[in-house]
């Protein structure tokens, strides 16, 4: 048998790929053998007995497995965190989270008519400035401002 090195390398140029991707029809190895210029290689490749393979990529199965694991909890213990826990959850992300929930409470509220709109500024900026812890926290404040229980 013929060595087809030269072929592959010559298929590799043409296909601009590398030579580990060249792929010969084995039922056409006698076509390939005779295949002696690049004009005849062209012509195999056009009739599909030299092919370039696919890229191989890197496997995201392991990955996805890991997450799959880590949505219920799994992985997750001390031995795999790095960092303070203000890096894996920054103080101002817990701000914000709370922050929203707190103007966004204080919104239907006022929307729905159980809040006077001088009272929502008053409680707008005592939220801003950290006064309630949450949203339980600032709807204690509420009842006991108001005078009713919640």
């Amino acid at each position: 048998m013929t060595d087809l090195a030269t072929r592959r390398r010559i298929a590799a140029s043409l296909l601009k790929c590398g030579v580990n991707r060249v792929w010969f029809d084995p039922e056409r190895l006698s076509d390939i053998q005779n295949a002696i210029s690049r004009e005849d290689v062209r012509k195999l490749i056009e009739e599909g007995a030299i092919v370039a393979r696919q890229v191989r990529g890197n496997s995201r199965g392991r990955a996805r497995a890991l997450m799959a694991k880590r949505s219920y909890g799994h992985c997750k213990g001390p031995g795999r965190r790095k960092g303070a826990i203000g890096a894996r959850n920054p103080h101002k992300r817990q701000w914000i989270k709370k922050i929203r929930a707190l103007r966004r409470t204080l919104a239907e509220l006022r929307d729905s008519g159980e809040l006077a709109p001088h009272l929502y500024r008053v409680l707008y900026r005592q939220a801003a400035g950290g006064q309630f812890r949450s949203v339980g926290h600032l709807r204690a404040h509420l009842a006991v401002i108001t005078g009713r229980a919640r």
